[in-house]
């Protein structure tokens, strides 16, 4: 079948991201449910490099990327020697077997290696086939991240695999900056679960951002598997090629065939001999994307285990580096082995790997973004992706008044002072800028602090202001053995590694013009031994302070002039040092204390403008987190931060609600380690959301008439109300509708009224009575209670009362200051005929019910809108929190899309939805309506997404307005009749519950879903998720018949499918 790949637009690559960021986060949450790595490793050049890298996994870590049981350490090659990708990824993969060894648990250890080699023994005692079924179970990430990285040099002192990659950044503004690596994380966490239950290894490379679904991926048992992507002609001529066989099987978006021949950097006549050509005439890219899987995965252990020492030994003897794409894996490949035995280690590769094959996953829905030059890395943010770029991330600006930085300039962790400009797509990162500083367009800087140039040090220039040319980059970094610091520049399409003699660039000028007009001359720079002069290794950059580094710097770059030749001379005097020195000497500890004391500053920084100017926007607890990194002086500033919290109505009253002030304050006092006093605190944030939604909810209560209260013989009149009522389920846009959210913001609900097993599940019946002056409580349980003293109906209401739904009915209604009951009592009988923790709102919808009754009786306003508003405040004098479209959706009956209004009184605007009996028929024949048999508590949910919201996290925000932006396009889409885009809806919505809640779901859902997929267009929970009631909506009407069948013959689920029907209009 032939097929085109084309690239992601910025909204499906957002999407992409989306998805792989919300599996990141849930396998990091609840790894039970989701699976997460066994072990993270990384590759790096020398210990110094693996220091680093332990420290961005230490990051990592922290900001929860992977759970507390994932392993991650980074693995240096021996020495610091040169091994080659192979050599690195059978050393790694040793390093990682020894490391799992020592941390594995004594049930391992009685697992695996039972005596008499027992626990006492050392890794290299203990048996190689013990050792292979003990990694037999284990995921691993492998990134390649070692090496220098000559054609992005300013990234050497980071890692490239640690750049900063600001996609989606705007969705978390608070947050620290995205970095490649976390985007590479997210996409591998999709990917693991391809690998199912069988045990395996994925190897990825530390500068692409492969932006796929790799959810998508399918990889064969027991095999090794490579994935492609159709290319062009002339980027496969400088890459490796991949030869498919014409057979194998075709997916949606994806084809799975064995792979015939490996190719690298083929000319078009190898490319034709090999027949690598697709039906369109593009040859397979190899996108270094490797999963090894089973029992190739088990030799490959034994391979590295046994053997990884010896073979690494011989490398650096023998200085033959061993390639992972080429030598490795050609031993998967049969037509390849000729020519390996013919390599070094050749047989034996063959011998431990060749019984088993490789295939190609072929991608057609896949973008490669390659971040292995510094002009890429502008392209990736200026280009196809900008809208994705956060471009003043975490950083401090002052007002356009003041500097002049262009609109397309990306600013991360960085503080601009006033007086600084910077040109067009230029990235500044991890700096400080101040003074009268010109950076031009294009341009990076990384790592740098300019201050005002000081008036008394020696200035050899004139000019006092800094400039760096348009196409530069400017980076700074720490040296070992208190050496200092070092300015460090090039030209953004100087490639280091081309000579001299091959017409090598520094700033973009060829070096014979470099030397012409700096006059100076190449043993300058060079020792007359090196005969492969280049950038790499040219001794440019002067270590002295920094005013004078920064003038030698513009003379370099061409943007300062030396008229009278003072700047060359104290060039050529003063102490230097080449890239390649510099990535031997820098001092990584001082690199990472430096950057975090910055960061931690510019979040201390934005934490006190937030609470200086309102509290409006800013996440506080996250930008403490940030803060508190630096333990060094972190909590002297959130004690400082409490100094600036208002006090009960004080300066921010009449725009900033009470629970917000309250939540920022218990943050801080955690944050300052005053735990106690914030747990006090706590207490007022839940006291001030119930009492401002108690303000905002204005229902209507009346005193009745003497006239009204009684008939002509005196009874009560009128003497019982019966109440019966539908349950709910809820499309999209729940959350929406709870408070504090509805009280500030608009809501979107689109929900459904349902009869269950033909009848309407939920009513109570309230009887006036003359028996007794008291009150009697009886539920379907046949639990009762009698109360006597009216004045002990008071709330609060402890959580194990049975009847506290009831009783703070009495209490929001006011009926027990009613004169209805100075000559009589209530008798009150409740019923809700659906499993407990449905999720079906069955919690409100009775409150609503009750709340009916008690209106009828008092002749009050039984409206449903007034009766909805009610049971607002019902919930939060129960303690249960809780929104307003479960009582929407049990009172109106239908199909209906509620929207609420931040008003004072709040202002709900219920919609009936005008549906046509051929769209009622076939939603009701298409929706599986399923008790999944688990139970959930939503006030558990309910607490920690309000809690969120009220520190105004990011994430959570955006999430609940495109429910509610999705709430009004399935109105639309049922309006036109459209139900499979409304199971798409219903599918989204589901993710972004899981992104309110990770333990929204479990893995007795997931498995039913996962079930249910096949017949399904879309599946969701009802309400806070957790258990409960499932939304299965068929893809035809025949498929939900299959699907109920196969749900009642399976033995895996213990589900009820309800019949069910729309209630209906009366």
């Amino acid at each position: 079948m032939e097929r085109g790949r084309r690239a992601h637009t910025a909204d499906e690559a957002a999407a992409v991201l989306r998805k792989a960021w919300c599996r990141l986060r849930l396998s990091a949450r609840d790894p039970a449910r989701v699976p997460a790595w066994d072990a993270v490793a990384l590759t790096a050049a020398s210990p110094e490099q693996a220091a680093l890298y332990d420290r961005q996994l230490a990051r990592a870590r922290r900001l929860g990327r992977f759970p507390p049981s994932t392993a991650a350490l980074a693995v240096p090659d021996p020495g610091g020697a040169r091994i080659g990708s192979g050599g690195a990824t059978l050393h790694a993969v040793a390093s990682l077997v020894r490391h799992l060894l020592s941390q594995a648990s004594q049930e391992e250890i009685a697992e695996f290696f039972p005596e008499p080699n027992g626990s006492n023994s050392t890794p290299a005692d203990l048996p190689l086939a013990s050792v292979t079924r003990f990694m037999a179970t284990k995921h691993v990430l492998l990134l390649h991240a070692g090496g220098d990285s000559k054609r992005v040099p300013w990234a050497n002192p980071m890692g490239k695999a640690f750049l900063p990659v600001p996609y989606l950044a705007g969705d978390n503004p608070d947050g620290p900056v995205p970095l490649l690596f976390d985007h590479i994380l997210a996409i591998s966490a999709s990917a693991r679960q391809a690998f199912k239950n069988q045990g395996g290894m994925l190897i990825m490379t530390g500068d692409v951002l492969p932006c796929f679904d790799a959810s998508d991926l399918v990889l064969p048992d027991d095999a090794a598997c490579i994935v492609t992507v159709p290319t062009t002609l002339d980027v496969a001529s400088n890459h490796g090629v991949v030869v498919a066989s014409k057979d194998g099987t075709e997916g949606e978006n994806y084809s799975l065939c064995l792979v015939d021949n490996l190719l690298q950097k083929p000319a078009m006549s190898e490319l034709v001999e090999a027949q690598a050509f697709l039906d369109d005439g593009r040859p397979l890219l190899d996108t270094g994307i490797i999963a090894v899987r089973g029992k190739a995965w088990q030799e490959l252990v034994a391979l590295a285990y046994s053997s990884s020492q010896a073979i690494v030994r011989e490398i650096i003897t023998s200085r033959n580096e061993l390639s992972l794409y080429e030598d490795l894996v050609a031993a998967w490949v049969p037509t390849r082995h000729e020519w390996l035995r013919n390599r070094p280690f050749g047989r034996q590769l063959i011998d431990a790997l060749g019984r088993h094959k490789m295939f190609s996953f072929c991608s057609y829905d896949f973008t490669f973004l390659h971040f292995g030059t510094s002009a890429e890395v502008l392209d990736h943010l200026a280009g196809t992706y900008s809208e994705l770029v956060g471009r003043g991330h975490m950083c401090w600006i002052p007002e356009t008044t003041a500097c002049d930085i262009a609109p397309t300039t990306v600013i991360l962790s960085s503080k601009i002072s006033a007086g600084v400009s910077i040109g067009e797509d230029s990235l500044v990162y991890d700096s400080s800028l101040s003074g009268r500083v010109r950076i031009g367009s294009q341009s990076i800087v990384v790592g740098v602090n300019v201050h005002e140039l000081i008036e008394d040090t020696p200035q050899v220039i004139s000019n006092t202001c800094f400039t760096l040319p348009d196409r530069r980059c400017l980076w700074e970094v720490p040296l070992v053995n208190s050496m200092g610091r070092v300015m460090v520049y090039c030209g953004l399409h100087d490639n280091p590694k081309v000579s001299v003699k091959r017409d090598g660039t520094f700033c973009g000028k060829p070096w014979r013009n470099v030397l012409e007009d700096l006059k100076i001359q190449d043993t300058d720079m060079w020792d007359s031994s090196n005969h492969d002069k280049c950038l790499w290794n040219a001794r440019l950059f002067p270590i002295m302070s920094p005013s004078e580094m920064l003038n030698i710097g513009m003379w370099l770059m061409g943007s300062g002039h030396d008229t009278d030749g003072e700047v060359s001379c104290m060039w050529r005097k003063s102490q230097r040092v080449s890239l390649e020195e510099l990535h031997r000497s820098i001092d990584y500890h001082q690199l990472c204390a430096d950057s975090s004391k910055h960061q931690a500053d510019i979040a201390a920084a934005i934490a006190k403008s937030c609470m200086t100017n309102g509290l409006v926007g800013c996440n506080l607890f996250q930008l403490c987190e940030e803060m508190l990194v630096n333990n060094d002086s972190s909590l002297q500033v959130c004690k400082e931060l409490l100094t600036f919290c208002p006090s009960d109505g004080d300066q921010y009253s009449g725009f900033l609600p009470q629970s917000r002030a309250y939540q920022v304050k218990m943050d801080l006092l955690r944050a300052s380690g005053d735990l106690s006093t914030a747990s006090m605190v706590e207490e007022k944030v839940w006291a001030s959301v119930a009492s401002e939604t108690s303000s905002a909810v204005k229902y209507r209560s009346k005193e009745p008439s003497t006239d009204a209260m009684s008939s002509s013989n005196g009874n009560l009149y009128p003497k019982k109300a019966m109440v019966e009522l539908p349950v709910r389920v809820d499309f999209v846009g729940g959350w929406s509708d709870t408070p504090p959210w509805s009280l500030e913001r608009p809501g979107c609900v689109l929900n459904m009224a349902i009869s269950l097993e033909g009848s309407l599940p939920v009513g109570a019946i309230i009887e006036a009575t003359e028996d007794h002056h008291g009150v009697l409580i009886e539920d379907d349980a046949e639990r009762k209670v009698y109360i006597d003293d009216l004045s002990s109906i008071s709330h609060p209401f402890k959580e194990a009362d049975t009847f506290r739904l009831v009783k703070s009915a009495l209490v929001a209604t006011g009926i027990l200051g009613h004169r209805i009951l100075s000559k009589s009592g209530l008798k009150i009988r409740t019923w809700a005929n659906v499993p407990r923790g449905s999720g079906l709102g069955t919690s409100s919808i009775l409150a609503a019910a009750v709340v009916k009754g008690l209106f009828q009786l008092m002749e009050d306003d039984t409206s449903d809108d007034n009766v909805a508003r009610a049971v607002l405040v019902v919930e939060q004098i129960m303690g249960t929190g809780g929104g307003w479209q479960d009582q929407i959706g049990g009172l109106y009956p239908g199909i209906k899309c509620t929207e609420s209004f931040p008003e004072q009184p709040l202002r709900l605007q219920v919609v009936p939805l005008l549906a046509s009996p051929q769209l009622i028929q076939e939603l009701e024949q298409r929706l599986l309506v399923v008790f999944t048999g688990q139970v959930r508590l939503a006030h558990r949910v309910l607490e920690k997404v309000v809690t969120r919201y009220l520190r105004r996290d990011s994430l959570l925000i955006s999430s609940i307005k495109r429910l509610a932006e999705l709430a009004n396009t399935g109105r639309e889409a049922l309006m036109n009749g459209e139900i499979d885009e409304l199971g798409g809806i219903m599918l989204e919505a589901w993710r972004l519950h899981q992104e309110l809640d990770p333990f929204c779901s479990n893995r007795a859902v997931d498995e039913l879903f996962a079930f249910a997929a096949p017949y399904c267009c879309g599946y969701k929970l009802v309400g806070a998720g957790g258990g409960g009631f499932a939304l299965l909506l068929a893809r035809s009407v025949s498929s939900a018949g299959e699907l109920r069948r196969a749900l009642r013959e399976s033995a895996a689920f213990d589900v009820k499918v309800y019949d069910w029907s729309v209630a209906m209009p009366r």
